[in-house]
């Protein structure tokens, strides 16, 4: 079963699912959060919560979509409250571009490795622990809170200052933290966690500049596992041509981390127990357009979809106006 929120024709907020192809909407449901809070209070899973709410009308989410009144899968009543993060150097080959970007100077040998290498291999020799055990950290980033978050089928804005507007196919992991503090996942979702990958290039110190960006994702939350092999597509298309089209991979098949790992690192925090928050944690990409030389431009349009997650993500890029930022004081 899929989930989505979506803007009825009279404004209001409405919660739909998807199961074999066929939409409805969720009878009493005007948000995937509050549903998701419900069932927790109620000791249920969000499945069966939905099931006994029952469903109504019949949808046409890709006509929800095409008309501009997709939301977010989820997002939180504070915006404020919900933290989006990733994981990077995750999956397996993706380092090369990053080692491109970092490169130390010099013939390479195990002393002279740059740092992504590095990261990357501890990944490749302790981020599988056996079930139970702890292993080997991931490179961690904050993306920003839910005021980031840019609807499915809405542009993305891009900074003045901004050297790339990149995209990153990812699958992001769904999760609200409960009375107790225990963070409570409720599936996975196609993401564009979208960066500046220019500024990354400068110095990997900027790496935590370049993820302060805007993002999407959605438009359908996949309740359940992640699959072991994900395999979708990524493009930009520019002028109703697409100009780049690439595969991404992504799943534990791909990845030199395990999702509980991956979960483990992020929630050992006490800050990312907080109850009532929401987080959406990217697990990382192996495919990026930028590597290929692509510079996009404002306009382009960047298209996610892998089946097993329903509708594709699409997003156009939208260059922002200068904001001069002046500090006044107060004193």
């Amino acid at each position: 079963m899929n989930i989505f929120q979506f803007r009825d024709v009279d404004g209001g907020r409405a919660v739909g699912v998807v199961e074999s192809g066929r939409a409805q909407r969720v009878n009493g449901a005007e948000s995937v959060y509050h549903l998701a809070m419900a069932a927790i209070a109620e000791g249920e899973s969000l499945t069966t919560l939905v099931t006994r709410r029952g469903l109504g009308e019949n949808l046409d989410h890709a006509a929800i979509l095409a008309e501009g009144r997709m939301l977010s899968p989820i997002d939180h009543p504070d915006p404020a409250h919900l933290y989006v993060t990733g994981t990077g150097l995750t999956h397996l080959g993706s380092a090369a571009t990053r080692d491109a970007m970092h490169k130390s100077a010099g013939t390479k040998t195990e002393e002279n490795l740059t740092d992504s290498m590095k990261m990357f291999r501890m990944g490749l020799e302790g981020g599988k622990p056996a079930p139970g055990a702890i292993g080997v950290q991931p490179e961690w980033f904050y993306k920003g809170n839910g005021y980031c978050v840019v609807a499915p089928g809405r542009p993305i804005p891009s900074p003045s200052f901004a050297k790339d507007a990149g995209e990153e196919p990812e699958i992001a992991g769904i999760y609200v933290i409960d009375a107790d503090g225990q963070p409570r996942r409720l599936g996975f979702a196609i993401a564009n966690e979208f960066s500046d990958h220019v500024t990354e290039r400068v110095n990997y110190l900027y790496l935590a500049h370049s993820k302060l960006r805007s993002c999407s994702f959605g438009p359908e939350l996949r309740l359940g596992d992640l699959p072991a092999h994900i395999e979708g597509t990524s493009r930009i298309v520019r002028n109703g041509t697409a100009i780049w089209e690439k595969p991404f991979l992504s799943g534990e098949d791909n990845m030199s981390h395990t999702i509980a790992n991956l979960e483990y690192h992020h929630f050992k925090y006490d800050l990312f127990r907080t109850p009532g928050d929401v987080h959406v944690h990217m697990f990382g990409t192996a495919t990026l357009s930028f590597a290929d030389g692509v510079a996009t431009q404002n306009g382009d349009i960047f298209e996610i979809g892998e089946s097993q997650f329903g509708l594709p993500l699409t997003n156009a890029v939208r260059t922002e106006a200068e904001r001069p930022v002046k500090v006044a004081p107060l004193y």
